[in-house]
């Protein structure tokens, strides 16, 4: 049996208080890194020394700069959020990206992130700019042909956000003759204007315009894939709510360079492992499971191919 060594990170996750609580110095009332202040659960993940390094071009040009580049996304909520401030990262994807870190050989602190765009995926991943991108990023035959994925770590679905009190939409079928505001050219936006919906449709280029619509009453609901949903409804303290009745399917994979079948296979086997000790379990509880949307769901199954 070979013996894996390790050394211990800690991340800190923080735990939810109030809206308006106080959060770490610097960072002003009701940002996300205040609404995640107060006691600390701490997630630790051991950091393999035993981790592949060869036969990956990926792996490769990490291990010459000593430093791993993760592809993230950074106005999102408990999913994958940086705070303008202190430029901590927190969220469900972060947590996901920083347990593969861990199993392919880098601690927290051998991270560099990057903010990648969704229209600037695969492009970043194809040139090396990042080593692999963890962003609410659907596995989907199409962007097969231009970047591989492992995974998928999470099963998403479009769903929709309303006020606490709202009791008029229970799911999609309530949407007739109501206002939804979805992200410009989103998949959410295009699929949310079809006539079986009835909705009158809006946009804006953030989701976070969508949110502060929807509580100043300018539309009924906000239509997005559930994590990022989780995470608003997180954020505003138990005004908002999700339905919790999703209308599409969107696996969510690790992208990584096409055909790199090396970091493919060990980031797949980080997946399975983070799932089966109870890591995945934890950081969704202190992350999207702050939403209080239904219980935690199950990890998917890793499709390996």
């Amino acid at each position: 049996m070979r013996l894996r060594t390790t050394v211990t990170v800690t991340v800190a996750l923080l735990v939810p208080t109030a809206l308006v609580a106080c959060g770490r110095e610097g960072s002003p009332p009701g940002s996300v890194t205040a609404l995640l202040s107060g006691d600390r659960q701490r997630l630790t993940y051991p950091v393999s020394h035993h981790a592949r390094d060869t036969g990956s071009l990926s792996l490769a040009r990490a291990a010459a700069r000593g430093r791993i580049v993760i592809g993230v996304k950074s106005d999102h909520p408990f999913l994958g959020f940086e705070d303008p401030v202190t430029g901590q990262r927190v969220g469900f994807d972060v947590e996901i990206a920083r347990m593969i870190a861990a199993d392919l050989g880098y601690s927290a602190g051998r991270i560099t992130w990057k903010t990648v765009p969704p229209q600037g995926r695969e492009t970043a991943i194809a040139q090396g700019d990042v080593d692999f991108y963890v962003a609410a990023y659907t596995i989907n035959d199409e962007r097969k042909k231009q970047v591989s994925f492992a995974g998928p770590y999470y099963i998403a679905g479009q769903d929709l956000l309303v006020k606490k009190e709202n009791r008029d939409i229970n799911g999609p079928a309530g949407l007739k003759g109501k206002t939804v505001c979805s992200v410009t050219g989103s998949t959410p936006y295009q699929r949310i204007q079809e006539p079986r919906f009835g909705a009158k449709v809006i946009s804006h280029d953030s989701y976070a315009q969508c949110v502060q619509d929807l509580i100043i009453g300018e539309t009924d609901a906000v239509t997005s894939d559930d994590t990022i949903l989780k995470g608003y409804a997180a954020q505003n303290g138990g005004r908002l709510r999700v339905i919790g009745r999703p209308f599409s399917t969107e696996p969510y994979g690790v992208g990584l360079a096409k055909n790199d079948k090396v970091l493919r296979s060990a980031i797949d086997d980080a997946l399975e492992h983070h799932m089966a000790n109870g890591d995945w379990r934890r950081a969704y509880e202190d992350t999207l499971g702050r939403s209080g949307t239904g219980p935690v769901p199950h990890p998917p199954r890793i499709q390996r191919y």
